[in-house]
């Protein structure tokens, strides 16, 4: 009996997360556009939302037979506080300056729903520790717009790397797809990569 080859569907439109894939020979079949509602729950943790968010983007997307899909979210945890993307230039100043000087969490859920129809996820959990900002520092990066429509504020594989002290955990999480975790629940599922 022959092996069936699985067809991979990236539910998102993030170059980011393709070069990511593509890093692990993983090349997507198709890609699609989970259109989910994103918004915080009432109470909800950061850990609970993210991967709600995933999982949700995994089964948006409608498949063949044949193939699996793969979604992933990331967020910004600042304790108990999640920081979106922000929703103009003010907002974007707020974040900045809550992240100055301090530790907080990138978190980044995966999902992957495999032939049984089935979400399996995985969450990384990398500690970000960002320098302290002057206001000529904020001014520069709002200015590069860089920030905008990115989880908390920043894209760390641009110019907001200049304010990274430290960092505990997955790089590659932080940009939006922990490869790690990914190449895990790819081959659990019988993907063959690259």
């Amino acid at each position: 009996m022959t092996e069936r080859a699985l067809r991979l569907v990236l539910a998102s439109t993030s170059p980011r997360r393709r070069e990511l894939l593509a890093r692990i020979g993983a090349v997507p079949d198709r890609i699609a556009a989970p259109d989910v509602d994103e918004d915080v729950l009432p109470g909800e943790l950061p850990r609970a939302y993210v991967l709600r968010v995933a999982i949700a983007k995994a089964q948006a997307v409608a498949r063949e037979a044949d193939e699996i899909v793969l979604a992933g979210d990331t967020t910004i945890a600042v304790g108990r506080r999640i920081l979106a993307k922000p929703e103009d230039e003010a907002d974007l100043r707020r974040m900045l300056g809550l992240l100055s000087g301090r530790r907080h969490h990138c978190l980044s859920a995966i999902c992957l729903v495999g032939l049984d129809g089935k979400p399996r996820t995985r969450l990384s959990d990398t500690i970000v520790t960002f320098k302290r900002l002057t206001e000529q520092e904020i001014d520069w990066y709002v200015a590069s717009g860089e920030g905008m429509g990115k989880a908390g504020g920043y894209a760390i594989q641009g110019r907001a790397e200049a304010f990274v002290r430290a960092l505990s955990g997955s790089h590659s999480g932080v940009v939006g797809l922990p490869v790690f975790e990914t190449r895990a629940l790819l081959e659990s599922a019988g993907y063959r990569l690259g």
